[in-house]
């Protein structure tokens, strides 16, 4: 988005507020008109209203307090496309073990020892070729499990991550 001042410098945060709350009061077509004159070209017209709201505001609090500081902006261009950040973060906040093929993996299970093997292209228990290791688990226990859980490749949080 280009950097666009919304109106005059506001002379003080109480007068902010005031302007927020003007906008908050706003119906879509009004938001997508104060928009228009803000940015100077046409919004979609799929933008949801809360989200015209918000850049709105976002540009009248910038405009006033201050944008993003250089360090903030290179660290968000660096972060990568919003629709890989949620399996960023369950990639980063869920280890799991890299397994090579002819690895083996053990678990008991109601008195039971099971051996699964890993191969190239999947896992291999009692005889059969699986995708994975949630499949096997499955087959185990006859309820749904996350496979890398079930068989100890993920590690439990601790109670201070829990709280």
């Amino acid at each position: 988005m280009p950097h666009v001042k919304v109106s005059p410098a506001l002379p003080d945060a109480s007068t902010l507020d005031v302007e927020i709350a003007r906008l908050r009061d706003l119906d879509v077509a009004f938001l997508q008109a104060r928009s228009r004159n803000v940015f100077r070209r046409r919004t979609s017209p799929h933008l949801p209203r809360h989200l015209l709201f918000r850049i709105l505001a976002y540009r009248l609090q910038a405009d006033r307090l201050g944008d993003l500081d250089v360090e903030s902006r290179r660290l968000l261009d660096c972060a990568g496309p919003p629709d890989d950040a949620g399996k960023r973060a369950v990639d980063s906040n869920r280890p799991t073990a890299e397994l090579r093929p002819g690895t083996m993996l053990a678990r008991e299970w109601n008195g039971r020892m099971h051996r699964v093997a890993v191969l190239a292209d999947g896992f291999a228990w009692n005889g059969k070729t699986y995708p994975s290791l949630s499949k096997i688990a499955l087959a185990i226990t006859g309820t749904r499990w996350n496979g890398p859980r079930f068989f100890g490749l993920r590690d439990k949080p601790s109670k201070e991550a829990r709280s």
